[in-house]
């Protein structure tokens, strides 16, 4: 008898260490799946921000959120969109979670900065791109480096801006259109018009079609060097490519410097 009871209490013993076992495999398994979800619909957010669509960008990143609400990229990405809406309190509330949840994240660092950068607050913003380049597995540092030059020529450090896109143009992996099309502008700020011209030739190579900004950039720069027939010919790919722009804006008003 003793030892049929002493069997039951092994046998009871086993079947809930077993249970416990089965009940932490599938909570186990239920976080997972909640991040996996999270996961997929953050980078749907992303998606459709990129395509120009915050609307829906933002009802995918409130289902990331509701999935985890611990996921911090889901934060950050609707921080930038907030911050493209111009809801800046919000877009601060939702960096401010991101940052608290990972504050090492290069990502979450560079997106910050970035923001800062946007809204007033250029020399801030630099310490943020500084912490996403500690990281050693940050894939893409030549973002962070542009942007930090970007917004030290804001802050109106032209050295430090200049050091920054250098080094933004060692990194790049896609021939740099970023850092040379800021370089361009540098110069063109600096009155280094030939230099200025050849970094922004480059640039033109490797986007197509080429944006606003950089066209802007070359009619103000042949202006300056007074080629009339280059200065036109960016003229007419402004009108034609991005009639509805500030810069084509710009440009109508005469408000050339």
């Amino acid at each position: 008898m003793i030892g049929i009871l002493r069997y039951c209490l092994v046998f009871i013993l086993f079947i809930g260490t077993q249970g416990l076992a089965w009940g932490q495999q599938e909570s186990s398994r239920t976080i997972s799946d909640a991040r996996s979800r999270a996961r997929i619909h953050a980078e749907l957010g992303a998606a459709y921000f990129q395509a120009g669509n915050p609307a829906v960008a933002l009802e995918e990143l409130e289902i990331a959120l509701a999935s985890d609400s611990s996921y911090f990229p889901a934060y950050s990405i609707r921080g930038l969109v907030r911050a493209s809406l111009k809801e800046n309190a919000k877009a601060e509330e939702d960096f401010q979670k991101a940052i608290a949840l990972a504050p090492k994240d290069p990502e979450v660092n560079n997106n910050y900065g970035w923001y800062l950068c946007e809204t007033g607050k250029p020399r801030q913003s630099i310490a943020f791109f500084l912490e996403a380049l500690k990281s050693p597995l940050y894939e893409t540092p030549e973002r962070a480096y542009a942007n930090a030059g970007s917004c030290a020529m804001k802050a109106g450090d032209q050295d430090q801006a200049l050091g920054y896109l250098l080094k933004a143009l060692q990194f790049s992996r896609d021939g740099g259109a970023l850092p040379r099309m800021l370089l361009a502008r540098l110069f063109y700020q600096q009155a280094r018009l030939d230099e200025a011209r050849a970094y922004l030739a480059d640039a033109m190579k490797l986007v197509e079609p080429p944006s606003a900004e950089i066209l802007w950039l070359g009619i103000r720069l042949e202006r300056k060097l007074g080629n009339r027939l280059a200065e036109s010919s960016y003229v007419a790919q402004l009108r034609s490519r991005h009639p509805t722009s500030s810069e084509y804006q710009e440009f109508l008003k005469g408000n050339f410097e």
